[in-house]
This record gives structure tokens, sequence and C-alpha cells, in this order.
């Protein structure tokens, strides 16, 4: 029910900590939430088991009969693969293969498909897309139907008939994805809209990015928001015009803490169970590693009681948040059970297309109640990320930050600097997640830093347009996720979809990183355009190296993990506007089938 972006999963965190503390919140305000109003009443009884999954098939297994896409310059191609004990033990000609068997080997015949390295989520929140996975559904088209506020009512209004025992056990009911940038309208919806659907049932909107949501009275009520209801720091409640009155929309940690107010009665089943379907989403896009992307410590926590159970069928690699859950950050680069903790994650900023994100030149056009002059405004202070920073350079840990405007990029990089001169150099690869509005200095800056850039290109696609016309204007829109900029430095970078803000969709992601083309089939900075093979690379081996995990995944070379997908058609030959055609037939995790197409 919940939807997330870049917002690093702050709505994900809040949900941990209800299902933990009931309706504790946490010291800055928000409590996970209100996703598992989207589950399904019989959570209590589900089977949580995977044994379908770890299914490992004895003996060796050959893979051929189609182009094999290794990812390894050595070796580019090659026509045949054999897997032994979940790695790959041979890669090369057939006749070669053959040789090495030992016993009968099953064959797997690839059927003139394409054979890649899994794909390796760079960024993104494997919880929340399980709570997306389960929960209505109010994303504009291609993903769904919420295209005005009449659709988002019937969608909310149909969500509600369907699941009257889930409403009845959470109180509450809530849709995710709404994008006002979509919207016929052109706006949010308002509590006004929402008390059309219900003035009794406490309704909560999420907003595609994750960073803005919309109640309507009842939940109001609930959270005791009023007109005498201050601001929270670094978040707004919007306001009707001409009085205090709150009209429904709420931005940041405003939203969050409403989220908080709300989160209640949600059990441990229910948590596993987004985890399951989370997991289960990004195999079928052919993800064989996933990130969760922004954890509180109950989240942590739910992760790692999943790994016990032996649930995850992919591997997930966790970044607690460094400010609200710092106990819970415990690295390793060692997998248990399919999971583990691979250091900090630190957010400075919003979101650009939600208009929160923190900018050093104002948006183009400023959102409802800002003057000309709105810049966004930070998450958090500059004390508090140069405290971050150097406690994780000062643990050893690596740390992810979020940032999508360039006054938030100014900030992680004077912290780092910072960090930098105190401990020295080393091979900490700190990452700069989104960069949205990264500069050609910041960019100079970030290589000179050893600053890993992990973008976001999928942008140019779903909100292009919105950037050029609304939040950047043409001229800065044309460098968001600066892929380009950053190859011609001669840098590593990765890919992201930060599901669910999007749907983790790897031909999407891409697609985006290879054409730039948005809904309106405008090519945004195609400067920044790179070619198929790079926007591979940036989904597998530099996925991996951003993780450290190179050494065993990533492309297709003998001793890896033996994770792969298996593509419809060749992504290098097909034609650059049918990427995003391209199924997904079949995911491998170490060899066993984790994800089969229908």
């Amino acid at each position: 029910m919940i939807r997330s972006e870049g917002v690093e999963m702050c709505i994900a965190c809040a949900m941990g900590e209800a299902i933990f503390a009931g309706v504790t919140v946490n010291r800055r305000g928000f409590m996970q939430s209100a996703g598992a109003a989207a589950l399904s009443a019989g959570f209590a009884a589900a089977d949580f088991s995977c044994s379908e999954v770890f299914a490992q098939t004895a003996g060796d297994k050959i893979f051929t009969g189609g182009p094999i896409i290794t990812m390894d310059d050595r070796q580019p191609s090659a026509e045949a693969v054999l897997v032994r004990n979940g790695r790959i033990a041979a890669v090369g000609a057939r006749s070669q293969i053959d040789r090495q068997t030992q016993g009968a080997a099953e064959v797997v015949d690839l059927k003139g498909r394409t054979l890649l390295p899994g794909f390796f989520d760079p960024h993104g929140h494997v919880v929340m897309v399980g709570l997306q996975a389960l929960s209505a559904n109010l994303l504009p088209p291609p993903d769904g139907e919420g295209q005005d506020i009449a659709s988002i009512q019937r969608l909310m209004k149909e969500w509600i008939g369907k699941n009257g025992r889930v409403i009845e056990r959470y109180k509450l009911a809530v849709g995710f994805g709404y994008d006002d940038s979509q919207l016929k309208e052109q706006r949010h919806p308002t509590r006004d809209d929402l008390d059309a659907v219900s003035k009794d049932i406490p309704i909560i909107l999420v907003h595609q990015s994750g960073h803005l949501g919309v109640a309507n009275s009842k939940t109001l009520e609930v959270a005791k928001i009023s007109a005498a209801t201050k601001d929270p720091k670094g978040g707004v409640f919007r306001r009707r015009a001409g009085s205090q009155e709150p009209n429904g929309v709420c931005e940041e940690y405003a939203f969050f803490q409403v989220i908080g107010m709300l989160a209640s009665n949600f059990d441990q089943d229910a948590y596993l169970a987004m985890i399951k379907a989370g997991t289960k989403s990004y195999a079928s896009f052919g993800y064989t590693t996933a990130q969760e992307g922004r954890a509180m410590k109950a989240t942590a926590a739910m992760l790692s009681k999943a790994a016990d159970m032996n649930i995850l069928p992919i591997d997930v690699v966790c970044y607690p948040d460094i400010i609200d859950s710092m106990d819970a950050i415990q690295p390793s680069r060692q997998y248990r059970n399919r999971y583990r903790i691979g250091g900090a994650k630190l957010t400075i900023d919003g979101s650009p297309q939600g208009k929160t994100a923190w900018l050093t030149k104002p948006y183009f056009v400023p959102p409802a109640g800002r003057d000309a002059s709105y810049v966004g405004y930070p998450a958090i202070t500059p004390e508090q990320t140069v405290n971050a920073v150097d406690i994780a350079f000062s643990k050893g840990w690596q740390i992810l930050t979020h940032t999508n405007g360039d006054a938030a990029i100014d900030a992680l990089m004077s912290a780092i600097s910072k960090a930098t001169a105190k401990y020295g150099k080393a091979d900490r690869r700190a990452v700069m997640v989104h960069g949205m509005t990264c500069r050609e200095d910041q960019l100079d800056q970030a290589k000179e830093l050893g600053i890993f850039p992990s973008l976001f290109p999928m942008h140019t696609f779903y909100w292009g347009d919105w950037h050029r016309t609304s939040v950047l204007g043409p001229e800065r829109a044309a460098r968001i996720s600066p892929c380009g900029s950053a190859l011609r430095r001669g840098m590593m970078f990765t890919s992201h979809h930060d599901a669910p803000v999007a749907k983790p969709d790897s031909m999407r992601v891409l697609s985006a990183t290879v054409t730039r083309v948005t809904r309106s089939r405008f090519i945004l900075g195609p400067d920044q355009r790179v070619s198929v093979p790079v926007a591979l690379k940036a989904m597998t081996l530099w996925s991996a190296y951003q993780h450290f995990e190179e050494a065993s995944k990533g492309s297709i070379e003998t001793g890896k993990l033996a994770d792969f997908v298996i593509l419809s058609d060749n992504p290098l030959t097909i034609a650059p506007e049918k990427l995003s055609a391209i199924a997904i037939e079949e995911t491998i995790k170490e060899g066993t089938t984790v994800h089969k197409r229908a």
C-alpha cells in the first residue's frame, strides 16, 4: 500500500517500528506504516516456505543454444556455460564444456533466447516493493490507471469494496503511486477529494515519489492534525487557501508523521509476507540480488528473521539508516541465508518530481504556496550530514547517501572531503544515490573523492517531461542523471529503479539508460545516453563492484555464482526503441530457477 521512492524508504522505516512497537514513534516522528493495511487478513496463516525455490538440481548443468552475453571484456560471449554446485565451472565453446562435465549433465536449451548475468539492484527498497505488490495501485499509465482525480477515487472505492476484512482489521485504506504530474488536473488530490470516497474510513494516498501523501478528513482526525498543528522540521502540511486548515496534502516529515500516527496492529506475518512478495517481484524482473536501500532497525530485524526462516529466493543487501538506526549497522561481506548488511544509509533531501529536493537554484515552476525563490529544503542539518559521514569513515562502513538536488550533493561532497582529510583515502566506495541534478564540477569532485555514482536515468521516461516543463526547465532537465558525463570521465556508475518509486522493471531501466526517451517521445539530453553494453554493465558488473561483490557476481566467469537471467531477445541486436519490451523469461539464482515466465 505504501509506496516509496528515493525517499529512501522513510515509509518503510516507519512500518517496521509499528510492527515491533505498536504505535511507538521514533525520535524523528516517523513510523513505518500503513502498508500492511493492504495485506490479506489471512496472513497469520500464510505459508512462508520457499522450498519450491530452493530445490537444487543435483549434477552439472549446461546452458547453451542461444546468445550468451558474459559482461567479461576478456570473453564477451560464449557458446555454453557449465554450472556445478551453484557456481560457474566453465565458460566457452560447447565442445570444451562437454569435456569438463562430471557425469551426465542436464542441458538447458536456451532456444535462441539470451543469457546474461543476473541483474544486481544498485538501489531500491525490496520490502516496500512487497507492500506495493499487495496494495491498491494508483500509478498512472503504463503501470496503472491513475490518470485523473476521478480514476483515483474509483480505484480507491474498488479497493475498499474488495478489502473489507483488511480495513476492519487495520482501520485504514491506503493507495500508492498517484502522480500529480500525470493527473489530468495537474494537482494533488485533497482531503475533500478523498472524503468523497469515504468520511468514515481513514484513507491515505502515497505519492509516487514516496515523499508526499494525501489524507482524508478522518485520517487527519485520527492523526490529530488540525489548523493548530505546526509544520514539523523538514516537512509541510499544506493549507486551504486563506486559512490554516490542512488541505490534506503532506510533505516529507509531515507525511511521515501522519503515517506514524496511523501505524498500529501490523504483525510480523504481514511483514514477512511483504518481504516474500518483494523478493518475488524482483526475481520476476531478472534481479538475483536486491537492495533494501534504507532500513530502520525493525526492518533489518525482520529481514534477518526472513533469512532465519530461509524464505529469501534471492540475495538481499541491507543499508540501515545511520541517524535513526545506527545500532543495526553491523556490516558483513558474507551472506547468511541470502542476507547481509552492507553498510549505512544517509538521506539529505527529498524528491525532485515532488519538488522537495534541495537545489541551489529555484524550481522552474514553484509548488503551490511557494514563491519564485523556492529551492526545496534539506531533510537534515549540515552538522548531521558531516557527523554521519564522519562516523561511517571512522568505523570503516560503506555509506550510501540520498542526494537529488545539487545543494544536497554539495553538502555530501563537503562532508566526504572533510572525512577524507581526517581519515585518509581508502577503498570505501561511498555512494551518491540518485545524483539527479549533479553538476559537471560535482562529478569532478566525486571522481577525486572516490564517490561512486548510482544514477536514476529511469526518471527520463517517467518524469522527463515534468522536469522540462515544471521542475527544472529545459537546460537543467537535459542533464538529470548524467550517465554520459560520468562515463566521459572514466567513471563507473550504476543505473537503478528505486522501486517502488517505479516498478523494479529491469528492461525499463535499460531502455531509459540507453535512449532517455520521455513519455512524450522527446529525447532528454542525448549526450547523456550510453550504449547498451555500458548500460548492461551498470546493471550487473558495475553494480556488483558498487557493493564489493565483483569477485562473485556481475559477469559470467568461471568461479562466480551461477546467477543468470534469460531474456526473450538479445539487447545487443534489438532496436533500441524495443528494449523496454524485452521479456524476462527466467531468473536463475545459483543454478536454480527462482522465476519462470508463464
